[in-house]
């Protein structure tokens, strides 16, 4: 599958609609985005399971300041549209890889859970605070 451009109107469905999904957040100007297209490309054909989603930062700054982008390219990984990877900095193919492959293998009910738990000690501590 290629890379599919996200925008303020696609994102929450892009999200919502499919089980992984990494983004791509870059801008035309940045040499570093340059390099790393190339490589998410070559590694969004080789993984059909995959949504590879690419984020215009120039056209789509209010997505960037929502997702509080500071540098690029920063690659996020959704599973079942929560963020579970995060950061900036150009991933080899290997390191893409092997994200794509920890993305695969997490147990799902295992990060709802301890995601549960972490909101309850978070409303627990407001209401004792």
């Amino acid at each position: 599958m290629s890379t599919v451009e996200l925008t303020r109107e696609n994102l929450d469905q892009t999200l919502s609609d499919n089980e992984i999904v990494l983004i791509d957040w870059w801008a035309e100007w940045c040499g570093p985005c340059r390099a790393f297209a190339p490589v998410y490309e070559q590694t969004s054909e080789k993984h059909e399971d995959v949504v590879f989603g690419k984020v215009d930062t120039e056209t789509q700054r209010e997505l960037a300041a929502g997702a509080q982008i500071t540098s690029i390219p920063t690659v996020m990984g959704f599973r079942d549209g929560i963020l579970l990877f995060a950061q900036p900095g150009v991933l080899p193919a290997a390191g893409l890889e092997s994200l794509i492959g920890q993305l695969k293998d997490l147990d799902m009910d295992d990060v709802r859970a301890k995601l549960a738990a972490a909101e309850s000690e978070l409303t627990d501590d407001k209401a004792q605070g």
